[in-house]
This record gives structure tokens, sequence and C-alpha cells, in this order.
């Protein structure tokens, strides 16, 4: 199995424990002689069974990420937290941005005028900066996800 191929059963897995959960809640209680639209058991040993697969999948993605090269001095796994800083530190001072925009809306003279305390235009030049490094490094992840066995 590739590991692009265990990424896509992992997020079905994630999703199916979210809907069984749902359907779990919607069984948990029910009116004094009422009988549950499905039986809390069987979706208890569901979650149990696709809990164990998840936890399966996540081992060997981890494990794999962990093995594989990503280039001469990180691995995989390496890569994949240096795009998500990225992300993480592009989301920060994208914020920022929006939050430093001054729109004035004075009415008159005595009210309170505000200035930005940050250069927008060179922070939205790192916040481009980073949105492309972050695109070169999960060009890069997904490239290697569809060639990667699971270890």
């Amino acid at each position: 199995m590739k590991l692009a191929e265990a990424l896509i059963q992992r997020s079905d897995c994630k999703k199916r424990l979210e809907q069984l959960s749902d359907r779990l809640i919607k069984c948990a209680k029910v009116q004094e002689g009422d009988n549950p639209p499905e039986s809390p058991k069987e979706l208890l040993e569901e979650i149990e069974h696709v809990t164990k697969e998840l936890e399966n999948l996540i081992i060997l993605i981890n494990r794999t990420n962990s093995t594989v090269k990503y280039d001469d001095n990180l691995t995989l796994s390496e890569a994949l937290t240096k795009r998500d800083t990225i992300w993480t530190k592009r989301s920060i001072l994208k914020n920022l941005i929006e939050n430093a925009r001054i729109t004035q809306n004075r009415y008159s003279k005595s009210e309170v005028r505000f200035q930005s305390t940050v250069n927008i235009s060179q922070i939205q030049n790192e916040v481009d900066r980073l949105a492309k490094e972050f695109r070169v490094i999960d060009t890069k992840v997904q490239g290697i996800n569809w060639t990667t066995n699971l270890v």
C-alpha cells in the first residue's frame, strides 16, 4: 500500500468515527418504553474496530514518515513539521495584516484616529514567501506520498 492510500484511509477512519459518534449519541437515551434507533452495543463494537484500524494506520504512517527521506537533510516527518510551522506562521502574519488594516470612519475631528503599527506591505511579502515555500514542500511531499510504500 502506498503512503498516500494510507493517508486517505486514515482520513476515512476519522470521518467514520465522527459519524459513529453522532449516531451513538442519538442512541444514548430514549423515552421510557421506546427503543433506540440503533443498537448502542453494535455501534460501540464498530467504534472499537475502527479505532484499532486508525491506530494501526497512524503507527504505520508515522513509522514511514520517520524513515523515508524528503531530501539529503530531512526525513519526511521533519519536512511535514517544517511545512506545518510555515503554515502556522503564515496564518499568524495574515491575521496580523487583516487586523492592522485601517479603515477610517470618522465623522468629526474629535473622534479617535487609528494608525497601523506594522509595515503591512513588508509583512504581505513575507506571507507570500511563506505561501510559496509551503507549496513547494507540500508538492514534493505529495509526490513522495504516491511513490512510497508503507513501511
